[in-house]
């Protein structure tokens, strides 16, 4: 069982940066490994270069406004917005938002910006003024490729991260030769004594120390913290939100997901996914089949899987520098993190695969920036060591 958790996860000089890198990108995926040279690579060279972080979140009047654009919009891993860890800049107009965080010298955005995509110009000039005026540099995580015509004119730079598995439900059927594989596994998981069902969020409050119970464990068994600001952690209001899949064995639950639902039943998300450990290996298959099935039964369109870390970068003799490193590193990282595993996973459910990219200002490798976002994601560098 594992072995296919690992595969979810929601080398001198010239080989310490490819290393740095590898550590840094399995945390796009997954709450997991330990950056031990990041540190060293990008850190300050004086005490005096250090910038104080800043981890004010947002006050319920901001929450509230923010979560009013929210329900407009189709982006569903907006929806990390509730974990309350990120400021909200909001547009003049304040029909649109973008959610940050600081850590070192970076102000660092999480996703496009949530709402009409006609303020977006605005406000990214906004946003890019305010990192400015506290001296930090400007940077954006896990963009569209929707937002880089308006990066490409503020002059910031993107470098492609890897790719996000995006399922059509309006086709999604597991009817044919080509699913057999997968429909053999939860056939079995069910034959065995598994059981999919999906708790409406007034029902979650009733089981919220049965998932507890099982979050613990899985932390437990992989020595891990929680994480943030890219990534959901148990927090048991956050978990109340929203919808919550879980399989049980024996009337005990064993594996959950929450599920981050955007407005007008376009595009839902799959956030945290834990279990009791070694409890069945076709587990996860038929928790993410059932999801599917459940969120297009309700008429959702679209379902986020999440990145697959290092995916889709081009390899060819004119390839920018980053993607060489990257793809040397999913070529031969696999002893940092289970690119291949992760995208061998999320491939079985025939998604689309849409880039994601880290967009800053500046020149050179932005090894600085990941850093930052690596220690915000972990929670500081005790968070990231603990995988």
């Amino acid at each position: 069982m594992s072995a296919q958790v690992d595969e979810i996860g929601h080398q001198e000089e010239h080989r310490r940066v490819p290393r740095a890198m590898a550590y840094s990108f399995a945390s796009l995926g997954k709450n997991g490994t330990r950056p031990a040279f990041l540190a060293r690579l990008v850190a300050p060279r004086s005490r005096t270069a250090i910038r104080k972080d800043v981890r004010r979140g947002p006050s319920p009047e901001e929450m509230e406004k923010a979560l009013a654009i929210l329900a407009t919009q189709a982006n569903a891993s907006a929806g990390l917005v509730r974990l309350g860890d990120k400021r909200i800049l909001f547009s003049d107009c304040e029909q649109a938002f973008i959610m940050y965080a600081q850590h070192g010298y970076s102000m660092v955005a999480l996703f496009d910006p949530v709402g009409p995509r006609e303020v977006w110009p605005h406000l990214l000039e906004k946003f890019l003024a305010a990192a400015q005026g506290e001296g930090r540099r400007p940077v954006f995580y896990q963009v569209s490729k929707d937002f880089l015509p308006h990066a490409f004119d503020a002059g910031l730079r993107p470098y492609k991260l890897g790719e996000q598995a995006v399922v059509d439900l309006t086709r999604f059927d597991l009817k044919g030769g080509a699913w057999l594989k997968l429909r053999r596994s939860i056939n079995r998981a069910e034959r065995d004594g598994l059981q999919f069902s999906m708790l409406a969020a007034d029902e979650v409050p009733e089981v919220i120390d049965e998932l507890l119970s099982v979050s613990r464990a899985w932390l437990a068994s992989h020595n891990a913290s929680e994480k943030g600001f890219s990534l959901g952690t148990f927090d048991p209001a956050y978990v109340k939100a929203g919808p919550v899949a879980v399989i049980r064995l024996d009337g005990r639950i064993v594996a959950f997901a929450n599920i981050l639902e955007a407005g007008g039943h376009g595009d839902a998300f799959i956030d945290l996914m834990r279990h009791v450990p070694d409890t069945h290996r076709g587990m996860m298959d038929l928790l993410f089949v059932r999801i599917m099935e459940h969120m297009k039964a309700k008429g959702f369109l679209t379902l986020n899987l999440g990145m697959a870390p290092l995916a889709g970068l081009a390899d060819h003799h004119c390839a920018p520098l980053w993607n060489r490193l990257g793809r040397e590193i999913f070529e031969f990282g696999e002893r940092f993190y289970n690119f291949r595993g992760v995208q061998a996973f999320k491939s079985k459910f025939d998604p689309v695969w849409q880039p994601r990219y880290l967009v800053v200002a500046g020149r050179g490798l932005p090894l600085a920036s990941l850093f930052d976002v690596t220690m915000l994601i972990g929670g500081g560098l005790r968070g990231i060591f603990r995988r």
